[in-house]
């Protein structure tokens, strides 16, 4: 410990507020205390640290205080500066999953329902959330069967009233844009709407059953059917979310799930008596610290731009946190808001469904995890046995050539860094010593292009070393290849595959090699090739299609290299170019009345046959 920490240690006062961990200047952890002084001095006195603090504090060389007047204040700042500074070593959730919501905007005459992304402080009334805009448009589509709401986006009232639309005529709007309807009319209808949304469907339900069976009495049948199809329409809906034993109740419930490395934390939405959803949020490297703290610390997270609902379940929680957090869900709620650690019943039964999914999420994601450390590092483990490579090959280069009968000939370097493409490292190759289809003449100026950047007496132009090169060809191409990397001064392992029968070949040896078309290694360098490929071709493609552009501009009188390159660069193709204006084409840069007029005339010379 350096001694400004030492100084700063024995100068911690015991009052409420944050701590900012710091690593040369950089905020890389904000915590939150109720005595800053025995918090902060037990990361550098206290034992038996987690891997994740013990890593924290081992690069921790300044901290930062700032006081709050209370618990509370502590925890409202604490959120405030994770959202600002995002520090590495505290909870993320960057999945920023939100859900999303339905509006209505109340200070609108005429208020229309839609979806929200995420809520605002507008005044407008929301419903949710949902787990998906699914849905969302689920509910609103019910929502225009049962209720005839205007959909448009006119900016009601109109200074002139105007004809109704289809939807007016088949029953599905009121049409206030004609004037049918008055606004204490329409109001009478958004108030049902939100009767509805706040999860009321039996008393909805129970007046249209009501209504339908006095228009039967009344002998008006086909009213009545029309009544009965709505009942069938939110009926249809409550069956596609899944009931669960709480009367109207308005919970979001949380659970959280750890294992020696992870964490897991899974919220259930339940509104109206429905659970309308639920998801799982990953919680890398929280496998081993406190539960408590990880499930505070991911609620304060999850609702810092939520609202939370009235009521909150969770597993367990001491409570000291459990009454700091509710404080702090008021607040943001800003009305009432239960937080219950349930023992028993109906609700108790809620959690443990959570705290099952939650499990279960992290056993999938474990599972996911292990498959994809299988066809990545795994296949380069299992690469570096089959090829007998004394270094792990990290960082793998694969080459392949492009071109056209001989013409515009191209190579391409693709890169995976631990067995997964690094795209950032590609690089396209423009053949210039090579004339006509001589792909191992060409495999050979790339790859001698290529090492003599890597061994480059200038640091600032030297290309980091690959592990391993994989070579798109058989025997010959890879021959030509090492070649190429010796004479640049370079000696790396490199192989080639040859496409038809997948066989691998290394230098100096006459033997091919055939893997099992299900071994991971095969998998790994079938992609490689397949990328490179992939890589190579879409840029030869562009060069040619650029080039038949270009080609086309040729012979057009006063459209020279300059303004040629100036039209593609504005419209990209000569499509483009015919469908513009005359106008359009002489406001590209460097282009006079008679080079448009031009230009103009050869491209629709056709229009008049």
């Amino acid at each position: 410990m350096n001694e400004n920490l030492q100084r700063k240690i024995a100068l911690l006062p015991d009052s409420p507020g944050c701590y900012l961990m710091k690593e040369q200047g950089k905020i890389i952890y904000v915590g939150k205390a109720v005595n800053l002084k025995n918090r902060v001095r037990s990361y550098f006195h206290g034992r038996d640290h987690t891997p994740k603090v013990s890593a924290m504090v081992s690069h921790v060389d300044d901290f930062d205080i700032l006081l709050a007047r209370s618990n509370l204040e502590a925890l409202i700042l604490e959120c405030n500066l994770i959202k600002l500074h995002k520090p590495y070593y505290n909870i993320l959730l960057k999945d920023d999953k939100n859900y999303p919501y339905v509006r209505i905007d109340l200070a609108e005459a005429f208020p229309r329902v839609d979806m929200a992304r995420r809520m605002e402080k507008d005044g407008a009334k929301y419903f949710g959330p949902f787990i998906g805009a699914t849905a969302v448009k689920d509910v609103l589509e019910t929502l225009k069967k049962v209720f005839p709401l205007r959909t448009c986006k006119l900016p009601l009232p109109l200074d002139k009233k105007r004809r109704p639309c289809l939807n007016y005529e088949i029953g599905r709007c009121l049409a206030p844009c004609a004037g049918k309807c008055t606004e204490e009319e329409y109001r009478t209808l958004i108030k049902k709407v939100m009767r509805f949304l706040s999860g009321d469907y039996k008393g909805v339900l129970d007046d249209l059953k009501t209504d339908m069976q006095r228009l039967a009495m009344e002998f008006q049948y086909e009213r009545a059917a029309v009544i009965r199809d709505k009942i069938r329409d939110i009926e249809g809906l409550m069956e596609r979310q899944q009931a669960v034993q709480v009367s109207g109740a308005e919970q979001d419930v949380i659970a959280l799930s750890q294992d020696s490395m992870d964490a897991m934390a899974q919220v259930l939405l339940i509104r109206g008596g429905k659970m309308v959803g639920g998801d799982s949020f990953a919680l890398p490297g929280e496998g081993r610290e406190n539960k408590d703290e990880v499930l505070f610390d991911f609620i304060t997270q999850y609702y810092d731009e939520r609202k939370p609902p009235r009521e909150v379940l969770l597993q367990d929680m001491p409570e000291e946190l459990l009454s700091d957090l509710a404080a702090w869900l008021r607040e943001k709620r800003q009305g009432a808001c239960q937080v219950l650690v349930p023992k028993r019943g109906d609700k108790r039964a809620l959690v443990l469904l959570s705290e099952k999914n939650a499990r279960d999420a992290l056993e999938k994601r474990n599972a996911k995890r292990q498959v994809q450390h299988e066809r990545t590092v795994g296949a380069c483990q299992s690469l570096q046995k089959i090829l007998g490579l004394e270094n792990y090959p990290k960082r793998i280069e694969g080459f392949d050539i492009s071109n056209t009968q001989g013409i515009l000939s191209v190579a391409s370097m693709v890169v995976f860094v631990d067995g997964e493409p690094a795209r950032k490292e590609y690089r396209h190759y423009r053949i210039k010593t090579v004339e006509g289809a001589n792909d191992f003449a060409s495999m050979h100026e790339v790859l001698l292009r290529r090492f003599k950047r890597a061994v480059s007496d200038y640091p600032e132009e030297r290309w980091v070393m690959p592990d391993l090169v994989l070579i798109d060809g058989g025997p010959q191409q890879l021959r030509f290849a090492r070649e190429a990397m010796l004479e640049a001064g370079a000696d790396v392992p490199m192989f080639g595959l040859a496409e038809r029968l997948e066989e691998i070949f290394l230098p100096g040896q006459e033997e091919s090699i055939l893997l099992d078309k299900h071994d991971p290694a095969l998998h790994l360098i079938q992609r490689i090739r397949d990328e490179a490929h992939r890589f190579a071709i879409t840029h030869h493609r562009t060069l040619r299609n650029s080039t038949m552009q270009k080609s086309q501009l040729e012979d057009i009188p006063l459209i020279g290299p300059g303004r040629r390159r100036a039209l593609l660069a504005r419209f990209h193709s000569v499509k483009k170019m015919r469908e513009a204006t005359l106008e359009e084409l002489l406001s590209v840069p460097g282009m006079t009345k008679n080079a448009a007029e031009n230009l103009y005339a050869v491209l629709h010379r056709d229009d008049k046959n």
